[in-house]
């Protein structure tokens, strides 16, 4: 007997329940008619921005009503992406990461405007003002005025314990002045995630993992990278490095987990947007996790993003952006970290959710989640993918173009300005720890904070000038240069963070968002 689609889901949701399995691992696979034709819109841009892996889900009216995986987890490798399949969600995680903390506003334990100091007493701020005012609502908003410190490629100490990060963030002065401004800082997003452990006595991950994805039926989820098992159904990262898409490492953010090391698969995504969305928010199939107006305050525009003359409003709530797609407000937030690249893309108003990752960096997340919407919303005619991968086109050309520039303005016949050996030392900076200049097998070579995984060849530029390339290709590269003392010798190390690359697919330079640090050279011991 040919059994059909439905008659198939019907079979498997009762094999499910025999079985004693939870109905959250159940999910749509097979394509609704408003996403007639989506498979092949997929395959296109999968194509075209040379996408190894990509996981989708839709939720509609609180229920998943697509949810597959497209491509291979490893470039080079069988195994196939599919819905069950983990990716990094990145800065996802922030959103996760309030709807943790509203678990302890609903408690009682936390309110929005509690000064973080009161809290965690070794918070400090570069403005001492900030320092005392700052909130847990500051925090999540992005309206304390703290910027990035080296960018998402490097892992800003992740192998130090957080009271240690947070500590040092004294030491970077505000970009813009106190709750003047909305200025992205991952770091704050950690500062926040441990006001868990000060308030609960259980670390951040744990707390997730338990009091959030448990009740939601999110059972594989991880809250971080450490959680991680071998043999796990994981897509790995690809970057495209020197014109070519490449597997690269894994690497952990754990570091900075509440910011950016939430793994979630489709199925299970799908579950998250759930609870964010329909009359009630907060409740999953008849469980509460939050109050609905908890949910409501995380999703309330808190610090204004940018306001052009004619253009809706661009907003941030807590853990969310916020915007408009054709006169609907969206809640929605994209995040990337190494060779990953996510989004979750919400409609309340009518009640619909996407969930996109893709395993390289790209934006057809944001297309295919528009065009998702647009079929639910009725509308045709609009090729996103044709319009965002044309700009991507001519953006690229652009930044080609500059970074040739760059390589242009190299001074070529010049030599370092003393034997590689008067370079070697150690260097210290109050904010970005401790480096290390070496000398390995005829070259420099440079570490950061005694972390294997943090090394750099440096190669000569011009002058005293070199290029960091880090092992980690993925870390891509940085300028780094010496300047003597006076006493005539090299006293300090200038590394030029990256802090957003223009295009990472060309490199991690130009880049408009940079931030010099300046590293003392440390007396030597004999």
């Amino acid at each position: 007997m040919f059994l059909t689609a439905p008659t198939l889901l019907r079979a498997g949701l009762l094999a499910l329940l025999l079985a004693g399995l939870p109905v959250a691992t159940f999910a749509q696979t097979a394509t609704p008619p408003e996403l007639e034709g989506i498979e092949a819109s997929v395959e296109r841009g999968m194509r075209d921005w040379q996408i190894p892996g990509l996981t989708v889900s839709v939720v509609k009216d609180d229920a998943v009503v697509w949810a597959r995986g497209f491509g291979v987890r490893r470039l080079g490798q069988p195994a196939p992406v599919d819905e069950h399949t983990l990716f990094n969600v990145a800065s996802v995680s922030k959103a996760i990461n309030a709807a943790a903390l509203g678990i302890l506003v609903d408690e009682g334990k936390l309110d929005w405007d509690d000064p973080v100091i009161d809290h965690i007493p070794g918070f400090r701020l570069h403005d001492p003002v900030a320092t005392t005012q700052a909130t847990v609502r500051d925090l999540l908003a992005h309206r304390v005025g703290l910027g990035r410190l080296s960018g998402n490629r490097i892992r800003w100490i992740s192998a130090r314990p957080r009271a240690e990060q947070i500590e040092r963030l004294q030491y970077l002065p505000l970009e813009q002045p106190f709750r003047s401004g909305w200025v992205y800082s991952n770091e704050l997003y950690m500062v926040a995630g441990e006001l868990v452990p000060a308030t609960t006595g259980m670390q951040w991950e744990d707390f997730v993992r338990q009091r959030l994805f448990a009740p939601l039926g999110m059972s594989r989820s991880l809250a971080a990278f450490a959680q991680l098992q071998p043999g796990e159904n994981v897509a790995m990262p690809h970057q495209e490095i020197d014109g070519e898409v490449v597997a690269i490492a894994q690497r952990d953010f754990d570091g900075v987990a509440a910011a950016a090391s939430v793994h979630g698969s489709a199925v299970e995504m799908a579950r998250w947007m759930r609870l964010n969305l329909g009359d009630t928010p907060g409740t999953v199939d008849g469980v509460r996790i939050l109050a609905p107006e908890t949910v409501r305050e995380l999703h309330r525009a808190q610090s204004l993003v940018a306001h052009r003359a004619h253009e809706p409003l661009a907003a941030y709530g807590l853990g969310w952006r916020l915007e408009n797609h054709r006169g609907r407000t969206v809640s929605q937030h994209s995040g990337s970290v190494d060779g990953i690249n996510s989004l979750v893309y919400l409609l309340p108003g009518e009640n619909l959710g996407v969930f996109v990752s893709a395993n390289v960096h790209t934006g057809f997340t944001t297309a295919l989640a528009r065009t998702i919407v647009d079929a639910y919303l009725g509308v045709d005619g609009e090729d996103w993918h044709a319009a965002s991968f044309a700009a991507y086109t001519d953006r690229k050309a652009k930044v080609r173009a500059e970074r040739d520039a760059i390589h242009a303005a190299r001074i070529p016949g010049t030599r370092p300005g003393g034997p590689l050996s008067t370079f070697a030392g150690r260097y210290a900076d109050p904010l970005y720890a401790d480096a290390e200049v070496r000398v390995e097998r005829g070259r420099l070579v440079l570490q950061l904070w005694g972390d294997d995984l943090q090394v750099a060849d440096l190669e000569h530029w011009h002058h005293d000038t070199f290029r960091a390339v880090w092992r980690n290709r993925a870390m891509r590269e940085e300028f780094v240069w010496f300047t003597r003392g006076r006493d005539g010798g090299f006293e300090q190390l200038h590394i030029e963070w990256n802090l957003r690359p223009d295009l990472l697919q060309v490199g991690a330079y130009p880049s408009s968002y940079r931030r010099v640090a300046t590293f003392l050279r440390e007396p030597s011991v004999d």
